[in-house]
């Protein structure tokens, strides 16, 4: 008798699935499955056609969002897996009891947590600055220097907040430790045993922002962080403090830090701008002197899709098995989620 092969629905453009998924690891997927793959945006008839067969879904974030109706479309439906992290807006909360849906957020953190440093060390030296006195032609900058020398443009004892402190927060405190920064850190839902254990000191959100000279936010996106950083927070940060967001734009007042770095208050890096993703092309962020925006490129290696890819297909397989997947998103996991 035949081995039964399951039926694997992909939704995703070739090109963004195969940044993915590349020979090897297509290969891997056939040796796992039967699938096809289908680019929509939405569910429309073709997708619903295929949906009434397959076994595991693998989606991206150009793949339609489901509500409760993937259960009847898919009755033989047993596993999703997300290329990515974030699955809370993209499947509804009873289908995370239902079925198993799986993400990979893992490999995200080192290269995320890693831009944070670029930009903190970006920042702190002044680069642009130099850069623009160089460019002038004038000689001015290095009669200054000279004479004066320069000012703290130092990680070491700089006052460095993390707003977060899940994967990337604490990956970017291992990083940051060598540097010698002075690390505070706010997450209600991280123990203070265990920010102290990894050198920082746990603080509340209003002591983090009134002692960062350089604040990092690396919290996840909900309805409770959703522009926690407004107008008053935001003045709460000592003047010349960089504010860098390599986790959501939405945890910010875009209006109110622009305000903020127009006025030479603030600066900021920026990775993540959402709702307005891409910016605009006239937005005030992408020429404002003291701002550095950079398209959403923390996690955007091919190198990181791949790793995605095997902790999918690892999850796939497990499921067939009948086997635990480690990687699956509980409904109770989805508050603290973006």
């Amino acid at each position: 008798m035949a081995r039964h092969r399951p039926r694997l629905l992909v939704l995703a453009p070739r090109v963004l699935f195969e940044s993915f998924f590349d020979a090897p690891r297509r290969a891997r997927l056939t040796r796992l499955g039967a699938w096809s793959r289908i680019a929509a945006r939405t569910s429309g008839p073709r997708v619903r056609s295929a949906l009434r067969g397959a076994e595991a879904l693998v989606t991206t974030w150009d793949s339609p969002a489901f509500g409760e109706e993937l259960l009847d479309l898919a009755p033989s439906l047993r596993i999703v897996a997300h290329c990515g992290a974030e699955v809370k807006g993209r499947f509804a909360r009873p289908l995370f009891e239902r079925l198993t849906i799986a993400n990979a957020p893992g490999p995200m953190a080192a290269p995320v947590a890693e831009l944070a440093m670029t930009f903190l060390l970006h920042a702190t030296r002044r680069l642009d600055a130099y850069r623009d006195a160089v460019g002038r032609g004038s000689l001015a900058v290095y009669r200054t220097l000279h004479d004066r020398g320069a000012g703290p443009e130092t990680l070491r004892e700089r006052r460095v907040g993390l707003l977060g402190f899940g994967r990337i927060g604490r990956e970017t405190a291992r990083l940051l430790r060598p540097f010698g920064a002075r690390l505070s850190v706010h997450d209600p839902h991280v123990p203070a045993a265990t920010i102290r254990a990894a050198g920082a000191t746990p603080v509340s959100l209003r002591s983090l922002l009134r002692t960062s000279d350089s604040l990092v936010i690396a919290a996840g996106l909900t309805d409770r962080t959703r522009g926690l950083l407004d107008r008053r927070a935001l003045r709460l940060l000592p003047r010349g403090a960089t504010v860098v967001n390599v986790a959501r734009g939405g945890l910010v007042d875009t209006d109110a830090l622009v305000a903020e770095v127009r006025a030479g208050r603030l600066r900021c890096a920026l990775d993540v701008t959402d709702p307005l993703e891409p910016l605009p092309p006239r937005h005030a962020l992408r020429r404002l002197e003291g701002a550095l925006v950079t398209p959403h490129v923390g996690a955007a290696g091919v190198s990181v899709r791949r790793q995605i890819a095997d902790i999918l297909l690892d999850a796939l397989e497990r499921s067939f098995r009948g086997e635990r997947v480690p990687t699956r998103v509980s409904s109770a996991m989805l508050d603290r989620m973006t």
